[in-house]
């Protein structure tokens, strides 16, 4: 089973075999181009335990999708659980991110990379899920507080996390050959110097100040 934090059980149960399998052939291949006996040959396993499991290739598809959204939830939990600032837990979210990327990439694909509208059914977009909307809820906090410019927080939730997310596709495509954990502190630089309020701005040339 593909896990950001978690250690992998061994021995791995038959449907975590599955799913491992089928999240390295999906990224490496995509969707339309693996076959369910790519996937059973991968997993070492029988055609008959995927269909008894997952009821086939898009069944399999669907629950790495739950599966790997309920695990970018858990990342956003843990960052709201710190005591962070509301920047600085747009900043964590950020950071790990860019992390995962470099050590958990083909999950930080399957999330963040894949089309999934075009091979699984009445699933609504990836920004709709619980983790993503928890994102935009900090955002939202943080223009509360008046330490985000007052905007839309959609707009403002793209203006923070949007260019990190870019910048996660490029890496992922081989565009950018460089570690992403070595753009952060430029990447965080670029976005708070749009995004903060001015009153925020002048608290933190005081403080560099001093």
């Amino acid at each position: 089973m593909p896990y950001l934090t978690r250690e992998v059980p061994s021995p791995e149960p038959i449907d975590c075999r599955i799913l491992t399998a089928a999240l390295d052939l999906y990224v490496a291949k995509g969707y339309h181009n693996v076959s369910i006996h790519e996937v059973q040959k991968e997993a070492k396993v029988s055609i008959g335990s995927i269909y008894n499991h997952f009821g086939g290739k898009e069944g399999i598809a669907k629950a790495l999708y739950d599966h790997l959204l309920n695990e970018m939830n858990e990342m956003v939990d843990s960052v709201i659980a710190e005591n962070l600032t509301t920047i600085q837990q747009c900043n964590r979210v950020i950071e790990l991110l860019f992390e995962y990327t470099e050590t958990r990439s083909n999950i930080i694909a399957y999330v963040l990379h894949a089309k999934h509208g075009e091979f699984i059914i009445d699933e609504k977009p990836i920004c709709c899920g619980e983790p993503f909307q928890k994102m935009r809820d900090i955002v939202q906090r943080g223009i509360d507080e008046g330490v985000i410019r007052n905007c839309n927080s959609w707009v403002a939730s793209a203006s923070i996390f949007g260019p990190a997310i870019r910048l996660i596709h490029l890496r992922l495509d081989g565009v950018i050959d460089m570690s992403l954990p070595d753009l952060f502190d430029e990447t965080i630089a670029t976005i708070w110097d749009g995004m903060t309020t001015e009153t925020v701005k002048a608290q933190n040339e005081l403080s560099e100040a001093s």
